[in-house]
């Protein structure tokens, strides 16, 4: 039965930036597809996702950790196997984002978005990686942005981030996919989570954002569940560095 392609039981997931917005929605939706998941925060511990997810029968676990921090990643790594398991599906969903106009950026904004968005999206990978491609089997989802196509304003080091980790996402499927692996990853667009606050908040911007969408309104965490869903099932085991956008049709105006 094709429904059956897309259940996730008995499968060890890792989450990361899991404690609220699109994280914690992936993370949910895993659960409902049959995963054990662990759910990593930052500031925000991610007890909420834990609590969702143990409601509906499936382990969870709490990892924690700025990654900004370069041990942190082979930390939540160690830390999902020894409470939960081998880790069948990782999915890159931690982010930044510090906005100033370019000509007035810091370093130190650069090298935080960076760091986080890009770097620690390849440590994870390559940690999580490692025992994938022993296993010969694995899902790794990286979350994009339409800002991997596109430039944005006042925000270079965000936009940066998202379009090499586009490219990130391809070259390790091209390294990957014959060993089982499979690495894609999701472009949402403007979705309502924390990080976009100041437009939503924003009239002109607000305003000229939903001008632009087809389907007339902001994203919602939820709209990225089904996707996560499909690229973390063997309903996707022919999918292949691709990067799915779910962004209500703005790519497309």
């Amino acid at each position: 039965m094709i429904l059956d392609a897309f259940r996730l039981d008995g499968k060890v997931a890792l989450v990361t930036g899991a404690a609220a917005g699109l994280g914690a929605a992936i993370a949910v939706a895993l659960a409902e597809a049959g995963a054990d998941v662990a759910c990593h925060g930052n500031a925000r511990a991610p007890d909420a996702t834990c609590e969702a997810i143990a409601r509906l029968g499936r382990r969870a676990a709490a990892v924690k950790g700025d990654l900004v921090d370069r041990e942190v990643s082979r930390t939540l790594v160690a830390t999902t196997e020894r409470e939960l398991g081998p880790i069948d599906i990782l999915v890159n969903n931690a982010g930044t984002i510090r906005r100033a106009p370019a000509v007035n950026y810091s370093e130190d904004d650069w090298d935080a978005v960076i760091e986080v968005n890009l770097s620690s999206v390849f440590r994870l990978s390559q940690q999580a990686g490692k025992e994938m491609i022993e296993r010969g089997q694995g899902k790794i989802v990286n979350i994009a942005s339409v800002l991997s196509f596109q430039g944005g304003i006042a925000v270079p080091a965000y936009a940066a981030s998202k379009g090499a980790l586009a490219q990130l996402t391809k070259a390790l499927a091209n390294e990957w996919a014959a060993k089982g692996v499979n690495v894609n990853a999701i472009a949402p667009g403007y979705m309502r989570t924390d990080n976009t606050l100041a437009l939503q908040r924003d009239e002109t911007r607000n305003r000229q954002i939903l001008e632009r969408i087809p389907a007339a309104r902001w994203g919602n965490p939820t709209d990225i569940a089904g996707a996560a869903v499909f690229l973390s099932s063997s309903a996707s085991d022919y999918v292949h560095g691709h990067v799915l956008v779910v962004d209500g049709g703005w790519m497309g105006r």
